[in-house]
């Protein structure tokens, strides 16, 4: 997203890119809707609804139809970027969790030859954001910014403050939980 200067509020979800890049992608992988439903654990009405653009997709929908389809969230949320390009402070295009208080941001998703997306997580106090495995491959780096975060793969989570990093692997369950309000990290998804 460019800046436009004009400090409006968080972009939305980019349906018609969601929709595009689900098509895209589930062609690519020569699925049909019912299948891709169904490997993604999803209704095939929901699955046609975000093919159509509409509907409002929440974050574990939009992971389910990645890991589904084998590729990074990133790829079904990211607009063709331009050569320059400015994200102001809680103006990326963003998703929220349904099961905690957690928003993600993707700042920068993975160029063609790389294998990685970087973003950026706020996270309140509150229930914890369990996230079900990525891709096979996947590796986490985190740091913290602000606040204090319990991060890590089920069995193997360390709590973290402003500097701390972790690394670990994504495609194993694992959940991230604030500690403290305002916790903010960043957070880089790398795929091997």
């Amino acid at each position: 997203m460019t800046d436009d200067g004009s400090g409006a509020s968080p972009a939305r979800l980019p349906l018609d890119w969601i929709a595009a890049s689900l098509r895209r992608e589930r062609v690519r992988a020569g699925l049909s809707l019912s299948e891709l439903a169904k490997r993604a654990g999803i209704a095939k009405s929901t699955l046609s609804q975000l093919e159509a653009a509409s509907g409002n997709p929440s974050m574990e929908t939009l992971w389910a139809l990645g890991v589904a389809l084998g590729v990074p969230f990133s790829a079904l949320v990211e607009p063709p970027a331009p050569a320059v390009q400015v994200i102001r402070a809680g103006q990326g295009p963003t998703v929220h969790s349904e099961q905690a208080a957690y928003a993600a941001t993707l700042l920068s998703a993975s160029p063609p030859g790389a294998r990685r997306d970087i973003y950026h997580l706020r996270v309140e106090p509150g229930a914890a954001r369990e996230s079900d495995p990525h891709i096979p491959g996947t590796v986490e780096h985190l740091i913290v910014a602000a606040g204090r975060l319990k991060a890590g793969p089920r069995g193997e989570q360390a709590e973290l403050g402003p500097g701390d990093y972790m690394a670990y692997r994504g495609d194993v369950p694992h959940a991230y939980e604030a500690l403290e309000p305002g916790t903010t990290f960043v957070l880089v998804m790398q795929h091997v």
